[in-house]
Parts: C-alpha cells; sequence; structure tokens
C-alpha cells in the first residue's frame, strides 16, 4: 500500500478508520492521506467525489489536495481541517461547542437546493443493509446491548416493519446529509470551543435529516455517560440541535428508527 503513498517524504501514520483505511498525516500537518485497498478504493472515490462536489459550496471541509490510484489501492490526499475532534472534548466543553456544530451541520442540510448527485436515502440503505445482513457482516459492536443477541434477520425485519411510515416521512424532509455526524467528524478549536468544520464526508447524500440527527445525538450521549448530569446535558443538546435546525416537533420515534438501521448499513 505504501507504493501509493511515499511514506519516506514525511508522512506520519495518524489512525485506522473502523472502515479499514489507514490514514497519515504530513511532517507539517498541513495534509491527510488515506489509503483505502480492494473494493474501499470505490468507496474513496466516493469521498474524492463528494468533496469535489463540495468545493464550492462554503461547507468548511477539507479539500482534495491529489488522488492516486494503482494496483495496490488508493490514496486520498485532503487538507488538513484545524482543531481536536468533538470527541476529545470533556462534556462540559462538548455542551460548549455543540450549537456551533449543529450549525455546521444545518449548513449542509442547506444545500438541499443545489442538486446534490449523491443518494443515501432510505430506500437505498435499506438495500444496503439488506446485503450486509445477507453476507452476515454486522459488526456486533456497533450494535447497543440490548440488540447484540438478535441476529441480523431479526434485525432488518424489524426495520422492515417501519419502512412505509418512514419512508412517507422522509419525502417531506430530504436534505443533504453528513451520512455520519459523529464526534470523530466535528473538528472545533479547543480554545474558543467553535466547530472548524466537517470531515469524513464519504456518505454524504440526499437523505431524511433525522437520519443525520439520530446519528449526532446518540453518539455526543456517550461522551455525557460519565459525566455528572449527564441527563441535564443531553437534553439541552437536545434542544439547542432541534432549535438551530429549526424543527419544532421532534420526532423521538424516528431518530430511535435511525438508530436501527444505521449498525445494519456498515460492513
Amino acid at each position: 500500500m505504501e507504493t501509493v503513498l511515499d511514506i519516506r517524504s514525511g508522512w506520519i501514520p495518524a489512525h485506522e478508520g473502523e472502515s479499514g483505511d489507514r490514514v497519515f498525516r504530513s511532517g507539517d500537518g498541513r495534509h491527510y492521506a488515506k489509503l483505502a485497498k480492494g473494493a474501499r478504493a470505490g468507496e474513496l472515490a466516493g469521498e474524492r467525489d463528494r468533496l469535489g462536489w463540495l468545493a464550492d459550496k462554503g461547507i468548511a471541509c477539507p479539500e482534495v489536495v491529489a488522488w492516486r490510484q494503482n494496483e495496490h489501492g488508493a490514496c486520498l490526499i485532503m487538507s488538513a481541517i484545524p482543531g481536536v475532534p468533538a470527541v476529545n472534548l470533556s462534556g462540559p466543553d462538548l455542551l460548549m461547542a455543540w450549537r456551533s456544530m449543529s450549525e455546521h451541520l444545518a449548513a449542509v442540510h442547506a444545500l438541499a437546493g443545489d442538486g446534490c448527485p449523491f443518494d443515501k436515502s432510505l430506500s437505498t440503505m435499506f438495500t444496503r443493509a439488506t446485503k450486509v445482513v445477507s453476507r452476515g457482516a454486522v459488526n456486533p459492536d456497533f450494535l447497543p446491548d440490548e440488540d447484540k443477541d438478535m441476529s441480523g434477520q431479526d434485525l432488518l425485519a424489524r426495520v422492515e416493519a417501519e419502512l412505509p411510515l418512514r419512508l412517507a416521512q422522509e419525502a417531506a424532509s430530504l436534505v443533504v446529509c453528513h451520512g455520519d455526524p459523529c464526534m470523530p467528524n466535528f473538528m472545533v478549536d479547543p480554545a474558543t470551543l467553535r466547530c472548524t468544520g466537517l470531515i469524513d464526508l464519504g456518505r454524504i447524500g440526499v437523505a431524511d435529516r433525522y437520519s443525520d440527527l439520530a446519528l449526532m445525538l446518540a453518539n455526543a450521549g456517550e461522551s455525557w455517560s460519565n459525566e455528572n448530569e449527564n441527563e441535564n446535558e443531553t437534553k439541552e443538546a437536545f434542544d439547542i440541535l432541534f432549535s438551530t435546525l429549526k424543527i419544532e416537533a421532534p420526532d423521538r420515534e424516528r431518530l430511535a428508527f435511525y438508530l436501527r438501521l444505521d449498525p445494519l448499513t456498515w460492513g
């Protein structure tokens, strides 16, 4: 894989994501390189294309610097977004940054009228979930404890039972979604606690905005799970997010539906 990226030229290993992609940081910290092989190379090309589409949309996100591909895999080199991932913040600091993070997500959702060519609709994601389940590829680490003993087929059937209702709701609520707005994908200035941008945009596409909101809230809740006043912080974050997106009557059952679907779409 290193033949796609010359690691002798000052690239430093950063981390390996849940997808298995390897990430390197340039020595000066100005760029990141993401490496993928096999089928993941196609997924990485999708992230490249999405970043290209976002380039003139006013969204704070990485810019594509270079793309390399050969028989060993693919490499996407991107500009770095300053700050630290929101997942690294303490519970109180995360709450301080939350409104700014919500505003960044709202800016992505506001792109709905810009002709986004990428589809992340419920029907598309359910088809993806069906394929993941049929391969027996559901990752139990992505499931809540109460679902870990359920079979993939039972998990899928539970989602399918709600499809007619959720498809009808989606039709009136389609926006451009981030697709994976979890805490590692929001960058925050640790001094000002203002969001500086969004990363990992390989799943951006037109979808029900509730699919984004469910993931953002659930993942943030993990940051407050061991904090005092957890219940108050979670409620305040919930209120801030929905007021920022101007949703007057949040639908908690709809949020729960997307949390049941999402773990089935990775694999």
